[in-house]
């Protein structure tokens, strides 16, 4: 069990850089238990974190890094959808390798961690799902062909909506962020001016402003179903 009682834990996906590793740190300075999962993940000093090595996109690893939350700390309040891929190409040039790829990852990997989390959750009577989406849902851009984002991405964002509403009297909530084009290890040095042209603010996203969306949404009680963007204006339009 966790050193402190009544300890809240988050479990992380995707977790061992970018997005993933801020909200790992975020929610060990609030205090919270983390496990942390990623395909390539190093083992923790730290007795309230633990981390699981695994690819989301294989059957067995949502049900091994729910288990670990179970075994070490007791509960999950908190599970962030946060592994994904993105590729951006032409429609037609879209290999079935991809497509498979993505569909395990964005909405495979989701669905089972999901659906293994639910349960303890509702025997809480409390919890929350967080799933990372892309503002390209909302607002395509043909400067960025990306529609298996769209098709797997979109899918969870329509997913984050049926689970709020289905679990909404039962104490669990679901939300998205949404985010625009963020500095992330996936963007090179000298990609990123043409990428802040994208934005109508006219710069790229920091990880920074990712984690406190997730932080907001996380302390929000009366916010579910809600897709947060935080996209520089990307989903109002350009």
């Amino acid at each position: 069990m966790s050193s402190t009682q009544g300890q809240q834990v988050a479990v992380v996906t995707g977790a061992s850089r970018g997005i993933g590793d801020g909200l790992v740190t975020a929610y060990r300075k609030l205090g919270w238990a983390v496990v942390a999962n990623a395909r390539t993940i190093a083992p923790s000093d730290d007795a309230d974190l633990v981390t699981v090595q695994g690819d989301i996109a294989d059957p067995g690893t949502p049900e091994r890094v729910i288990s670990a939350a179970i075994e070490r700390f007791g509960r999950v309040d908190t599970l962030i959808n946060n592994a994904g891929l993105f590729v951006a190409k032409p429609f037609t040039d879209y290999t079935e390798e991809e497509f498979a790829s993505l569909v395990a990852v964005n909405l495979a990997g989701f669905f089972r961690a999901t659906q293994q989390v639910v349960p303890h959750m509702l025997s809480q009577g409390t919890g929350h799902i967080v799933n990372i989406t892309t503002s390209l849902v909302d607002h395509p851009n043909s400067n960025v062909p990306s529609v298996l984002a769209s098709l797997t991405k979109g899918g969870l964002q329509a997913a984050t909506k049926s689970l709020a509403i289905e679990y909404a009297a039962r104490g669990i909530r679901s939300n998205a962020v949404s985010p625009g084009i963020i500095k992330t290890p996936m963007h090179p040095v000298e990609t990123h001016e043409s990428l802040a042209g994208l934005h109508p603010v006219g710069r790229m996203g920091e990880l920074s402003e990712i984690v406190e969306a997730v932080l907001y949404l996380e302390s929000a009680q009366f916010v579910t179903g809600e897709i947060l963007h935080v996209d520089g204006g990307q989903s109002a339009g350009h």
